[in-house]
């Protein structure tokens, strides 16, 4: 077996330079733990960015995986599939959506849903051609597509790639005032993340999404909420609107829809929206294959019927309790819901980099983002002990 710093040699010699990863290669991975090549273990604290929720190399979706990559993989839509239809029961027994649309990658999903509501506009509102105009949040986060980068607040997300689509509007997040002041006659959509990962893991003020929500109905606007990051029980419920006790009109999964083990995502939504789709108008050749929803279906399974969702809640009020008792000069905010947690430090402490290369030293996974903000997210299978020994490492870095 090649060596550490061979793989990585080669990693950065024939790979294109746009990640900065830690120097760690890791080679398998059980619940909450992963392994390098070298046989040292690490408490995953980052879940591949909530895409393994239910934990690496879950059994039973594993067992699922196994079983029909060896009965049926893809057919494309041009056939069906006796996996998708049963998906899409799931899906709507779980969620109430009326209609659902799988595709691959949170961006597809995202993407899919600019191109519905657009249409939605046009032949539902009766907005004119090409003047539908869409309302997005600074600092949001929804995918790295060309389409999705055009609207982002990110320079380094966005410098160089241009030039982009028209028809976004941006808003500052948690500010219902300057989104009420945005929505015109063209406005067919809102698209908004319950908690931005991204960015930070920024709360919006309490009230806001049933004041958004309230908006968005009064003025005939779609509500799309992107839950790829804080869907499937990451912050403690099913989904993150179950906070504020609404419901969008449209909602994007994906990330932990597979468990981590075979792409997927979904809009869910209703025939209102979804409706103006026809053949030929939209479609993806991998996207609702039977590999995948399959892998969707036990992957939800085990996510409900294994109490993931409630850990979720309960784990991440302690964690976050503890989080904030922590003694230490550099930490300027403790944040989170449910197991989507963030320390923010102060911007004199050497920024989070140094931190996470040292909690790496210790064991412990964790990812830096806007250079002074950790986030801490490990899958939801994680235990009580397991929550401890990660705030002993924490504790002992950022004390330090």
């Amino acid at each position: 077996m090649a060596s550490t710093p061979e793989l990585i040699a080669s990693e950065m010699r024939l790979g294109a330079h746009n990640y900065k990863p830690l120097d760690v290669v890791l080679t398998r991975g059980r619940g909450c733990w992963v392994w390098d090549v070298d046989d040292n273990r690490y408490l995953d604290c980052l879940s591949a960015y909530s895409a393994v929720n239910q934990g690496h190399c879950h059994p039973k979706i594993l067992e699922t995986l196994t079983r029909q990559a060896s009965r049926l993989t893809l057919t494309s839509r041009a056939f069906r599939n006796d996996q998708l239809a049963l998906l899409y029961q799931d899906l709507a027994r779980l969620t109430g959506s009326h209609k659902i649309l799988p595709m691959n990658s949170g961006a597809e999903a995202v993407e899919s849903a600019i191109k519905a509501v657009r249409k939605w506009g046009y032949e539902v509102r009766g907005i004119p051609d090409d003047q539908a105009e869409i309302i997005v949040c600074a600092n949001n986060f929804h995918g790295r597509t060309i389409g999705i980068v055009g609207f982002s607040t990110d320079p380094v997300a966005r410098n160089g790639f241009g030039p982009f689509a028209p028809g976004f509007t941006i808003v500052p997040f948690g500010d219902v005032d300057a989104l009420r002041n945005a929505i015109g006659p063209n406005t067919v959509a809102f698209l908004v993340e319950p908690i931005q990962g991204e960015a930070g893991v920024i709360i919006p003020p309490t009230g806001y999404f049933s004041e958004v929500r309230d908006l968005c109905t009064r003025h005939n606007v779609t509500l799309i909420l992107d839950e790829i990051q804080t869907g499937l029980g990451r912050t403690g419920k099913l989904l993150a609107e179950e906070h504020e006790h609404i419901e969008a009109d449209v909602t994007l999964i994906g990330k932990a829809l597979s468990g981590g083990f075979y792409p997927i995502s979904a809009v869910l939504s209703n025939q209102e929206v979804l409706g103006v789709l026809k053949p030929g108008e939209h479609g993806s050749t991998f996207g609702g294959n039977p590999l995948a929803a399959a892998v969707a279906r036990t992957a939800l399974q085990v996510l409900t019927e294994e109490g993931m969702i409630e850990n979720s809640a309960t784990l991440g009020a302690y964690f976050l309790d503890k989080l904030r008792g922590i003694d230490s000069d550099i930490v300027k905010e403790v944040r989170g819901r449910g197991l989507m947690l963030a320390i923010e430090l102060h911007p004199g402490s050497g920024g989070a980099r140094p931190v996470i290369e040292a909690l790496r030293h210790r064991g412990l996974l964790a990812k830096d983002t806007h250079e002074h903000t950790l986030r801490i997210a490990p899958p939801l299978v994680i235990t009580k002990e397991e929550v401890d020994w990660a705030l002993e490492q924490l504790e002992a870095v950022l004390g330090a």
